[in-house]
């Protein structure tokens, strides 16, 4: 792939990373209360996430002294969590990493009647307070259209969509 449309790519990453945060904040405004999230809080940062091509670049490119001189967490959670449980990469950290812990929706196919239903979800820290079914559909994350620029993303940075890279292989790679 030209090194241009990589650059492309990387820059419509940085974009849409800013977007997803501006976004998040808004709802984790609107949620504040709910949200039990915080620095150190850690049950969703589990081992054996993977990211697209062009977000691993993004840690590369904005964690390199820790890729190079750090170790990663031990097995069984994020490798980039230290200690504490806090995050390594927080600003460089992937789109999944954004999202964690808000009220998501997304629709989804009925496998008997092949209607679109809505579903929602959210962290089971985060479950109390107001029902998922009550929220207006602006007040839930919506699982989808992120998805599918970061997908587009990929594919203009270098190869299909399906390939992954494991965040903890991001430490062996340097």
């Amino acid at each position: 792939m030209p090194l241009q449309s990589r650059e492309k790519a990387y820059r419509g990453l940085l974009e849409l990373h800013d977007d997803v945060e501006r976004r998040a904040r808004a709802l984790e405004r609107r949620h504040g209360a709910r949200l039990r999230c915080r620095r150190g809080c850690s049950p969703c940062c589990v081992d054996g996430l993977t990211v697209f091509e062009v977000e691993a670049e993004r840690i590369r490119r904005g964690a390199g002294e820790l890729l190079r001189s750090g170790a990663p967490h031990p097995r069984g959670a994020c490798a980039f969590l230290d200690a504490s449980g806090a995050c390594r990469i927080y600003e460089h950290r992937p789109y999944v990493c954004r999202t964690q812990g808000l009220p998501l929706r997304w629709l989804e196919e009925d496998e008997e009647s092949g209607a679109l239903l809505e579903r929602r979800d959210i962290c089971p820290l985060n479950a109390e307070g107001e029902p998922l079914a009550t929220l207006a559909p602006g007040e839930c994350w919506p699982i989808g259209d992120a998805e599918e620029r970061l997908a587009r993303l990929q594919q203009d940075f270098g190869g299909p969509g399906g390939a992954r890279v494991p965040l903890r292989g991001l430490f062996e790679r340097c």
